[in-house]
């Protein structure tokens, strides 16, 4: 399992609400999104946004990332969105009361250089402490 975080830059004109309105109408479009096993869609007040997005394989994600969905975030925003990708050995969800256990960690791979997409597979040590 993969988790991916992916932040940018809302222009000024974006507040919490006019955000929160835009993800609401587009979360049901990610039911179908080949891969995804959740997705967060996160704000904070300094206008940074984006999404805690958690797939099956890096390759679901980088699959998705490199489509339409990059093509929308240009378009929208004038930038290309910050994304790490972080190993997730397990999950706890406390809502679903369950806890999802990675069956192998994907093997470490170089990242590719697109749409600022950088491996961070060495922090998730570091982000379990």
């Amino acid at each position: 399992m993969i988790t991916a975080i992916v932040t940018y830059r809302l222009p000024p004109s974006i507040g919490l609400e006019a955000c929160a309105e835009h993800y609401r109408k587009i979360a049901p479009g990610f039911r179908s999104v080949p891969g995804l096993i959740r997705k967060q869609f996160i704000y904070a007040e300094d206008g940074l946004a984006g999404g805690v997005y958690h797939w099956k394989t890096r390759a679901d994600a980088e699959a998705f990332y490199s489509g339409p969905w990059l093509a929308g975030i240009r378009a929208r925003y004038g930038m290309d969105p910050e994304i790490k990708y972080f190993h997730t050995a397990c999950v706890t969800d406390n809502a679903a009361e369950a806890v999802l256990l990675s069956p192998h960690p994907e093997p470490a791979r170089p990242s590719t250089p697109q749409s600022g997409a950088r491996d961070e597979g060495a922090e998730s040590k570091e982000a379990a402490e």
